[in-house]
């Protein structure tokens, strides 16, 4: 059994006869606390849609716990949260609605909403701040909001392992720190976070590992190399083989704007 969260080998992504994605080797261990950071177009967003197989590889292997994504089923210890909303028509839903809808890869065929489910919708919205805005339409909120509102359907689900597209992409100050410490008390409790993100502001001291995406390969990676199906020992720094052609900054400098 597979040791990894994620584990990428030889990732390739094309679109249109173009590589978005060349090379990608790339494994996330338990425990750790991944930034993937990038200029605009690097494909930072592609890789992390790609760990989760919502994008198809163009070649090599990429696989979930151990299993490739296609195959996986275990999506419970999985907790998504994507760039924005999406809000579509008809029945307007409330935030306690959208919020309980992260229970759903948690729960049986035609099983209803059980007071456990109630009770983990309750406790991500009081974790984000919107107890109050909960019988509200999701329409309704901002846009920081509603990107609190995906971070608390991801913690709804309890997961083992959170990925996040640009959590903090236009939110304010307050909305940022209230992130950065939800995701502290995850870290205490041993979860796996992977996030992209143009800047890391208040999440920074969180960080145990970064991975820089320029042109669609790894320019840098803080980690050291690992053997083949082993995982990262913690405190070492691994500068990725095409570091050299890309001269990846210091790691107070990843993100790229």
């Amino acid at each position: 059994m597979s040791d990894s969260a994620f584990s990428m080998t030889g990732g390739r992504v094309s679109l249109d006869r173009r590589d978005i994605l060349r090379g990608i080797d790339l494994t996330v261990c338990p425990g750790e606390v991944v930034a993937v950071m990038g200029a605009n177009g690097s494909g930072k967003s592609t890789l992390v849609r790609t760990l989760l197989g919502l994008t198809p590889l163009s070649g090599g292997q990429t696989l979930v716990y151990g299993t490739p994504p296609a195959k996986f089923r275990e999506w419970w210890r999985i907790g998504y949260v994507p760039q924005r909303l999406a809000v579509g028509g008809g029945v307007p839903a409330t935030v306690r609605e959208v919020v309980t809808s992260g229970r759903i890869a948690r729960q049986s065929r035609l099983r209803r909403t059980s007071p456990e489910d109630k009770a983990a919708a309750a406790s991500a919205l009081e974790a984000v701040g919107l107890s109050d805005r909960a019988g509200d339409p999701v329409q309704s909120l901002s846009g920081g909001q509603q990107q609190r509102v995906l971070i608390a359907r991801a913690l709804a689900g309890e997961p083992d392992t959170y990925v996040m597209d640009e959590p903090t992409a236009g939110v304010d100050a307050d909305t940022q720190q209230l992130l950065a410490d939800t995701l502290a008390t995850l870290v205490l409790n041993g979860k796996t976070i992977v996030l992209v993100a143009h800047e890391l502001g208040p999440l920074e001291p969180l960080i145990t590992r970064g991975v820089v995406v320029r042109e669609g390969r790894i320019a840098h990676d803080g980690r050291p190399p690992r053997p083949e199906g082993e995982c990262a020992r913690p405190g070492h720094e691994h500068v990725h083989p095409h570091a050299a052609e890309a001269a990846a900054g210091p790691l107070t400098g990843w993100g790229e704007s």
